[in-house]
């Protein structure tokens, strides 16, 4: 069945069918529909449907209905005729839209200019026909629709229907706020195309704006409010429009007035009423036009906003969670930031806590343009706040601050890092942390999560070309973006640093003067400068370091060196050290390779600057860091003013450096230009080479040098001091790299040398340089005594004691022990120094002899393959004599330097491991220090010691006929004699005494006097020399001092029984020592002598029993020493016991404690019995026949050990004790047979 046309009127039959819409869902007549529209008797309800029917197939079927009504131009004009018939006639609201939306449709789908013209002209005629305003509705509104489809329509009604605008200004007085809104909105899409918006400048100034003004003004509904806001928001795009509307808001917005913005309609009040509205809409719209205007000149139009109070309303209305008014806000504000007033009148002060807080919110939101947008607004505010003006009124807000920024920093979308570390940067002001208590705590937090995001950043390696275009773009986009915001934390790194050195000169900021008395101070400058130090070291240099090595930002290195500048004055007291480390580590070579490369003409001045400076303070930092003999405050000027005067302009590569230091000035004009230039390059090598930093070749700096030298030769000029110092220095360290100075060169540097008034201003300690001198003899025999004495001078020696210097060099200190070793190598190489460091002994101050004698001690020493015992010998009799000649007796006891010599004297001594003859040399010697020995007193330790040591080694290692000489040069010299015995007899005195107590050192003494005398007692008995004085000694006093003490050492009890041993092998009868025995009651008569003390005399059983029990003890502590001591003091005390009474010795041999004592030795392990020690004693108790301690089982065990030992693989001492072992059995088995 057939679908009946919608439309259809009694009269379609007599339509053409070319009109009826067949293909459609449902078929239309389109002659029917106008036939229906136009028709009186139509009913409203028809009429809206067929109206949405057109609607319903102009949208849907647009084509087909274009394509029949273009066929026929007139009936296209019937049709919009007829619907414009029906905006005159209808007054039904819904009709009425219908019917704008069917003609709007029409006109834009048919595409014809005259269609548009059409109904303009009859818009106006319209307009000018209705009886009243409010039937003008209809019209404007379809021309507000036109205007927002039809490109062309603002330009056409302006330029060809301009009288229509009289009407629409009219309609702006009506008071119906539909009418209004509708002429609101077709007014802003007339100015949002910008060639209508120039034609209607005249009749905005003059007919509009004070309507629209007050229009704005008096809006109660929203559609009017809108439309208005609508229309500012296009006008306010250009210059002229918001000049003229901010006029009629009063004169002059540039003064910060008041009463300027009284007038009837002021646009920032009513902007401000808006925001007052609880409307987002309305907000929103509000602050966009407070912005649009501010946009346009914020110093011109800002005073007017400020003073209406908006800065308030606006943070007000942060409490807020729409997104796109507080995104208008923050644009809003920060527009104001860039007016002093905003800040002057505090509005930042009340606005800070909403800032915040609104940033704590949308931190939380996934929207990084808003986040950004309030980060830089925050930014701005702390950027600009000024210093008067404290931002925060209390600590909370601070650390609400820091919290913010420290969330925004770990944010993961890197802009949105960078926007927040910008803030950082702005926040690290005094004005804005110092008030009490400063929150140092909380800035390291926030200072070291700017630098760990930084560290934690994966850097993307720069583009190389292999990838696309697009690809390596965004890549370096990428790239460039990591190295913006490494900028802005080096940035904010560097304002926490100048922060640290500002809050120096306050004593406010110096602690936190809060904390509890006695309690540990944390929150203090000092705590938040070392933190600063150890980032800069952990972090901040690595970051940047790291980055750098794939691409170098000059802003980036600009901001970075800048920081190490101000990073020397964050901690003074340790700056030196910081400078230090950041030579070592190539920092000057960084910046000059910086200079060369991104430097040159006048590209990057701000880097050239920071370069600079970094390199200036450096090179001061290092030079006062370093010893110097004199002037330092004026050569710390003259280097500062000649660094500051040529660093900006020293722009060149290594290459060019060496060329220009080799250059010769063609004028004279150019002399002092490029001197200076080269004594600024020669310091800066100095100081980067003086830290390891050899980053010039040293064979061509070396070669550069000796070109400078030829050229100052040649000009006759002269550097200062501290250049030349700089100069000596490189050629000590490169010398060795290259082939030795010509004589030229050389006598260039004597030259200057020779005019140099202190040799110590030229001088730098370090062993290169001292190596340089000893390989150049021209120089060396002319100016080796200055620079010896200078080298000793600038060493330290705390210790003089031989021993503590070894340990000092074996303890691995820096600079003090690699100088010390090297020093010793170049003595080593040089054997002709040690007369010159003889001669500096003598001539030289006492401090430098001292020096010089502990490092010929450890010379000595560590070098025993040296030759070099007669050359020195003969130096110390010239200087002994010296000595004893020129100083008296208390003189010598004081002197420092002897003590050394002595020590030096003995080490010589020590080299001749063979007996030799002495020479006349050596007995002068042994004159001098024998008779110097002679006039000291008992507590003269350090004189003493060395003296016994080189007595005692004379006295033994030397020929039968020179050991005789030696004996009777000693034993005639009554003094020696004399203070010999009160040495000895210091053994025994208590601390009490009035003599000194006793240390670890004074043992050391007595022990080498005991040997002295067991040594003296030996050969006098051998040689028969004739004695000059008696060495008397209390019998019982020495037995005492034998009886063992754990706190004796063992060498002490070693060298008193080494001279008992002696004794006692002469039968206590000898006439250079006597045994003095008091026989006496308590009432002091003598006692008479018993029979067996009377054998035994000068000893008395009493003494026997104690020195067997002592030596016992002394041989169960197992000591290898002690018992081959013990063992033959007891072999000599038996023979000498067997001599005078056999009964007593077989009693002492046969003792039950020797069996105990043999036990315990045995308990040692498989084969004791092997031991010489343990055969010793078995032998003597063998040989004294005490067979209740050995029996002839244990003598049999014996036997078996030994046969079942290979006696090649036995030392020679238990060879020698198995030898005498087995000739006592013998002798025993003979006996027994």
């Amino acid at each position: 069945m057939a679908v009946e046309p919608l439309a259809c009127p009694p009269s379609h039959a007599l339509h053409d069918s070319h009109w009826l819409l067949e293909s459609l869902p449902s078929p239309l007549c389109l002659a029917c529909a106008i036939e229906t529209l136009r028709e009186d008797g139509a009913s409203l309800v028809r009429k809206n449907h067929v109206l949405s029917c057109l609607h319903d197939v102009l949208t849907r079927h647009a084509a087909l209905v274009i394509s029949l009504l273009a066929q026929d131009e007139r009936v296209c004009v019937h049709f919009i005729a007829t619907l414009f018939g029906i905006l005159r006639s209808m007054e039904d609201n819904h009709i009425l839209d219908l019917s704008i939306e069917v003609l709007v449709m029409l006109v834009v789908k048919l595409k014809l200019e005259g269609y548009l013209r059409y109904l303009l002209k009859e818009c106006q005629q319209e307009l000018c026909k209705v009886a009243t305003t409010r039937g003008s509705l209809p019209i404007l509104i379809l021309l507000g629709k036109l205007a927002d489809a039809v490109p062309i329509f603002a330009d056409e009604l302006v330029i060809e229907h301009s009288n229509m605008l009289e009407h629409l200004a009219t309609g702006l007085m009506y008071p119906n706020e539909r009418i209004k809104a509708a002429v609101c909105y077709l007014y802003g899409k007339l100015y949002s195309v910008p060639n209508a918006a120039e034609r209607l400048c005249a009749h905005f100034t003059e007919r509009l704006c004070g309507l629209f003004l007050t229009t704005l003004k008096n809006a109660q509904t929203k559609e009017l409010q809108l439309n208005c806001m609508g229309l500012l928001n296009q006008l306010l795009k250009y210059d002229h429009f918001v000049s003229v509307t901010m006029s009629n808001s009063g004169k002059g917005a540039d003064s910060a007035s008041p009463e300027l913005f009284e007038g009837e309609s002021p646009l920032p009040l009513m902007l401000k009423k808006l925001l007052l509205s609880r409307d987002e809409l309305l907000q929103v719209a509000s602050a966009q036009c407070i912005a649009a205007v501010l946009v346009h000149s914020p110093a011109k139009y800002a005073p007017a906003f400020i003073h209406a109070d908006i800065p308030e309303f606006l943070f007000e209305c942060l409490f807020c969670t729409s997104e796109i008014l507080i995104w208008s806000i923050y644009c809003c504000l920060l527009l104001l930031t860039e007016e002093h007033l905003f800040f002057s009148k505090c509005h930042t002060v009340y606005g800070i806590e909403p800032v915040l807080k609104s940033l704590k919110e949308i931190l939380h939101l996934n929207n990084v343009e808003l986040h950004k947008q309030g980060l830089l607004l925050l930014t701005e505010i702390l950027k600009r706040q000024p210093v008067e003006i404290h931002l925060f009124t209390n600590t909370a807000v601070l650390k609400d601050v820091i919290s913010v920024l420290v969330e925004a920093v770990n944010c993961p979308v890197l802009e949105v890092a960078t926007e927040a570390v910008k803030a950082v940067a702005a926040l690290l002001r005094k004005d804005h942390v110092s008030f009490p208590p400063m929150q140092y705590g909380e800035l390291q937090k926030l200072v070291e999560s700017v630098l760990k995001q930084c560290s934690d950043l994966p850097l993307l390696p720069p583009n190389r070309g292999l990838m696309g275009h697009a690809a390596a773009r965004h890549q370096n986009r990428a790239v460039s973006r990591q190295g913006q915001f490494i900028q802005s934390a080096i940035e904010s790194f560097r304002n926490a640093c100048r922060l640290a050195v500002e809050c120096q000169n306050d004593p406010v900021a110096q602690e936190n003067p809060f904390t509890a008395p006695n309690s540990e101070k944390k929150d203090t400058l000092k705590s938040f400068s070392e933190f600063l130090l150890r980032m800069s070291d952990s972090l901040c240099i690595p970051i940047v370091m790291n980055y750098s090595e794939r691409i170098v930002r000059p802003g980036l290195m600009e901001v970075f060196i800048s920081t190490l500048n101000i990073l020397f004055s964050v901690v003074p007291d340790i700056g030196k050290r910081f400078a230090i480390k950041l030579a070592s580590s190539s920092f000057i070579r960084l910046n000059l390779e910086l200079k060369a490369k991104y430097c040159t003409g006048q590209s990057n001045p701000a880097l050239n600057q920071a370069c600079s400076s970094f390199l200036h303070n450096i090179c001061l930092s290092l030079h006062s860091s370093s010893k110097k003999m004199a002037n330092t405050l004026q050569e710390e000027q003259e280097i500062s003013e000649l660094l500051q005067r040529n660093l900006p302009h020293l722009n060149f590569g290594v290459a060019e450096s060496l060329t220009l230091l080799s250059e010769t000035p063609d004028s004279y004009c150019l002399y002092d230009t490029l001197r200076s230039h080269q004594y600024s390059l020669l310091l800066l090598f100095y100081f980067a080479f003086s830290q390891e930093d050899r980053f010039v070749p040293e064979a061509e700096l070396f070669s550069a040098i000796r070109s400078f030298l030829l050229a100052l030769q040649h000009q006759g000029g002269c550097p200062p001091p501290y250049v030349f110092r700089a100069v000596l220095y490189l050629l000590g360290i490169c010398h060795d790299k290259t082939k030795p100075l010509d004589l030229a060169s050389l006598s260039a540097i004597r030259r200057v040398l020779d005019v140099t008034s202190d040799f110590a201003l030229v001088y730098v300690h370090h062993p290169r340089l001292l190596n340089f001198f000893l390989f150049c003899p021209e120089l060396m025999g002319r100016f080796g005594h200055r620079i010896f004495q200078l080298w000793f001078s600038c060493e330290d020696y705390s210790q003089t004691e031989f021993q503590d210097a070894v340990a000092r060099v074996n303890a691995g200190f820096s600079d003090s022990s690699n100088y010390f070793n090297s020093f010793l190598c170049m003595l080593k190489d040089n054997p002709s120094a040690l007369l010159v460091l003889l001669d500096l002994v003598c001539q030289g101050t006492k401090e430098v002899a001292h020096k010089v004698l502990v490092t010929l001690e450890t010379f000595l020493k560590r070098n025993e393959d040296v030759c070099v015992c007669d050359l020195l010998r003969s130096q110390f009799l010239q200087i002994l004599q010296k000595l004893l000649v020129e100083n008296s007796c208390s003189v010598l006891q004081e002197n420092q330097t002897l003590p050394l010599l002595l020590n030096l004297l003995f080490l010589v001594q020590l080299r001749y491991v063979a007996e030799r003859e002495l020479d006349s040399t050596d007995f002068r010697l042994l004159h001098l220090v024998s008779s110097l020995f002679g006039k000291c007193s008992p507590t003269d330790l350090e004189l003493l010691q060395p003296s016994l040591n080189f007595l005692y080694w004379n006295l033994q290692q030397t020929t039968p006929s020179s050991q005789q000489r030696v004996v009777a040069m000693l034993l005639s010299n009554m003094p020696l004699l004399e203070l010999l015995e009160r040495i000895l007899q210091l053994t025994w005195m208590l601390p009490s005494s009035s003599e000194l107590a006793f240390s670890l050192s004074n043992e050391t003494l007595l022990c080498s006097a005991w040997l002295l005398t067991a040594a003296l007692l030996t050969q006098q008995h051998i040689y028969k020399t004739e004695v000059h004085h008696v060495i008397c000694l209390e019998v019982d006093q020495v037995f005492r001092a034998i009886a063992f003490r754990k706190k004796k050492p063992t060498l002490f009890f070693v060298s008193i029984l080494q001279f008992l041993r002696a004794f006692l092998r002469q039968n206590l009868s000898s006439s250079l020592v006597k045994f003095v025995t008091h026989h006496m009651d308590k009432h002091g008569r003598e006692l008479p002598l018993s029979k067996e003390d009377a054998t035994l005399y000068p000893l008395a059983m009493r003494h026997i029993l104690s020195l067997v029990i002592s030596l016992q003890n002394l041989l169960v502590q197992k000591d290898l020493l002690v018992s081959q001591t013990v063992i033959g003091c007891l072999e000599i005390l038996l023979e000498y016991l067997h001599g005078k009474n056999q009964g007593i010795a077989s009693h002492i041999a046969s003792q039950p404690w020797n069996k105990f004592l043999l036990v315990t030795l045995l308990d040692g392990g498989e084969n004791s019995f092997l031991h010489p020690e343990i055969l010793r004693l078995v032998t003597l108790c063998v040989q004294y026949q005490s067979t209740d301690l050995i029996s002839q089982s244990e003598i049999s065990h014996v036997l078996e050990e030994a046969a079942n030992t290979k006696l090649p693989e036995l030392p020679d001492t238990t060879v020698s004790a198995l030898h005498a072992f087995l000739l006592q059995v013998s002798t025993l088995a003979n006996v027994i047979e």
